[in-house]
């Protein structure tokens, strides 16, 4: 188990730890704790996203033992509406969501994961402050640029030996180009285009070494089906006395959610997403722990409170900065309801 390859630093009890390993005092807790499970784990990017659960009376830190501090993540134990809960922060990036929920779920005993957040919207007939609960989520940002000259039709390199796929489909920036104002003949545009890539995956119940490919991942079936519960849930519409939204946000199950390694400000970018994939909500965490729950066969569902429409609403500014606090509590808010009705 990993657990216990993380904790191979222990030799004869001369060597107290490796570097980069779970110390044995750490892991003795962690045995303690996991004693009290199974949890649901509670995963969030950031602290601005995560105080608001925190600071919630439906949120009760465990009195004897309310954290654990291991490789640089802090895991907070508690209960949500009597539930028992590890609350963990990733920190921002695919690469930090995943890593921490692979830490997570390797050393803790958890029965289900359920992820929140802030997001991007690339769906004009919702509005900031909604709850977005995507059925699919898919990462965007594992790309296959393609060289200038080469066309649609022409093989991608390593294409041949499986490691590249055109299934997908490709962005062409060329269809982002400004109309030549001198009449002259234009050239191609030298970025060409991106071909969209799937993730390789190696579930632990696969052979060892032999890769899978996942681009939609699934959310679990039951979570998704209970979420529809929470649909008539009432969220808040204001910052403060002066600032509020046209309507009431509400809760609204969707179809896809994409995330990658880019802050999306940008309404062509947006636009395509929504064309290309029907995406909602567009984040920069999701699908780093919606594959990783893939590969260790945990249930996952994500909550992505919408907090500006992605590149449009604003001339001036990006909405986030006005709306970030009360799409945050509006998650919040989603979470503690859907957590209320799953099973002791």
């Amino acid at each position: 188990m990993l657990v216990w390859l993380l904790a191979l630093g222990v030799i004869a009890g001369s060597v107290k730890r490796a570097d980069g390993a779970v110390p044995p005092s750490s892991m003795a807790k962690i045995r303690m704790m996991n004693s009290r499970g199974p949890y649901i784990a509670i995963v969030v990017p950031n602290s601005f996203e995560m105080n608001p659960l925190l600071q919630s009376p439906s949120f009760r830190a465990d009195p004897n033992f309310p954290y654990l501090d291991i490789l640089g993540r802090r895991f907070r134990f508690g209960k949500v509406e009597n539930k028992e809960v590890i609350v963990v922060m990733t920190g921002l990036s695919m690469l930090n969501a995943g890593v921490t929920t692979e830490l997570l779920l390797a050393l803790f005993e958890v029965k289900g994961v359920v992820h929140y957040g802030i997001a991007g919207n690339a769906n004009p007939q919702l509005q900031i402050g909604d709850v977005t609960i995507p059925q699919y989520w898919a990462h965007t940002g594992l790309w296959n640029w393609q060289r200038f000259g080469e066309g649609s039709n022409d093989e991608l390199a390593l294409e041949s030996n499986g490691d590249y796929t055109r299934e997908i489909g490709y962005l062409e920036f060329a269809n982002y180009n400004n109309a030549s104002q001198s009449g002259e003949e234009e050239l191609g545009n030298l970025l060409n285009r991106v071909w969209y890539q799937p993730e390789e995956v190696f579930p632990i119940g696969g052979v060892p070494e032999v890769r899978q490919h996942a681009f939609w991942v699934p959310v679990d079936r039951s979570y998704y089906g209970l979420s529809a519960k929470i649909t008539d849930l009432k969220l808040g519409a204001c910052v403060n006395s002066s600032t509020c939204l046209p309507r009431a946000p509400r809760v609204v199950r969707v179809e896809r959610g994409v995330s990658a390694n880019v802050f999306v400000d940008n309404k062509a970018y947006r636009e395509f997403l929504s064309s290309k994939f029907n995406a909602t909500p567009i984040d920069m965490e999701s699908t780093g722990v919606a594959l990783v729950c893939r590969q260790l066969r945990t249930p996952f569902i994500a909550f992505r409170s919408l907090s500006d429409l992605a590149g449009g609403g604003s001339s001036l500014s990006n909405e986030a900065s006005t709306f970030a606090s009360l799409a945050a509590q509006n998650a919040v808010d989603a979470v503690v309801k859907f957590i209320s009705l799953l099973a002791s």
